[in-house]
């Protein structure tokens, strides 16, 4: 059985799963204020755990590329029926996480033969305010119109939810990535939609040595092997900012990581 929009009269066919991509063009206007840079009310540092998680995930099966520090900000469901939207689902790797916090799990992605729904995040086939919980891991390097993007995020999330989620910084090119972040970028971008900005964190453990090691210099190479290839110079570069801010320098340890770091995590919210 298909299903047809009652605006529009489109009709979308039946299949393993729901393909409800645009099925024909959409002007989208996006509108910006030129005042200047933004100052950023948050220090971008490594993301610290969560001293009062919602949840407990001592029992569950964390995907190796969301941090314990990460999941400790991710929300508990507020009902049985209350919606998680993971946004780029690919192979619903991380249903798991999204129903242990006892959400009712929808999974979106573009292309993933195996995503329950097949949409675009640049027009989100949900109506305003569907959820209380929004994941995105590893997708907004792959957006080809971010803003748009976080118009749709902020707009069917509901008020007081969760956006939780990680976006390449200096990794290497990959499956056709179009911007990759850098942690001013990425606060601009989240503050552009109206989100209230709770954490934009750098990865210490996937340094840009780590992220092109493994995706650019050596494919295909076992991650412990390339990782092990780099570390002499992470080490090295580590010592050198140490003892430059020990020298009374401008330069820390947080200041290399955030400037150095593969990709970054946020946490943000709708107020």
């Amino acid at each position: 059985m298909g299903l047809a929009c009652n605006a529009c009269g489109i009709a979308y066919a039946d299949g393993s799963n729901l393909d409800l991509r645009l099925q024909k063009e959409k002007a989208v206007q996006v509108g910006f204020i030129i005042a200047g840079a933004p100052t950023p009310e948050i220090g971008f540092e490594t993301l610290k755990a969560n001293p009062a998680p919602q949840v407990d995930f001592s029992g569950a099966q964390i995907p190796y590329h969301i941090t314990p520090e990460l999941t400790s900000y991710f929300p508990r469901a507020s009902a049985p029926d209350a919606l998680a939207l993971d946004l780029g689902c690919g192979n619903t790797l991380h249903r798991s996480i999204c129903e242990a916090a006892g959400f009712e799990y929808v999974g979106l992605d573009y292309a993933a033969p195996e995503a329950p729904i097949l949409g675009d995040a640049h027009a989100l086939p949900f109506k305003n305010d569907s959820f209380e919980f929004i994941l995105s891991i590893a997708v907004l390097e792959h957006i080809q119109y971010p803003f748009v993007m976080m118009n749709e995020v902020f707009r069917v999330l509901k008020p007081g939810g969760k956006f939780i989620g990680t976006v390449a910084f200096l990794e290497p090119f990959h499956g056709d990535s179009y911007y990759h972040h850098s942690h001013l970028g990425t606060y601009n971008m989240l503050r552009f939609a109206g989100f209230k900005i709770d954490a934009i964190a750098p990865s210490a453990e996937w340094s840009v040595l780590e992220a092109q090691a493994s995706m650019g210099l050596f494919p295909r190479m076992p991650r412990f092997l390339s990782h092990a290839l780099v570390k002499p110079i992470k080490f090295a570069s580590r010592g050198w900012w140490w003892l430059a801010g020990v020298m009374g320098r401008e330069a820390s340890l947080q200041k290399l990581t955030r400037n150095t770091t593969g990709a970054f995590s946020f946490v943000v919210t709708k107020v």
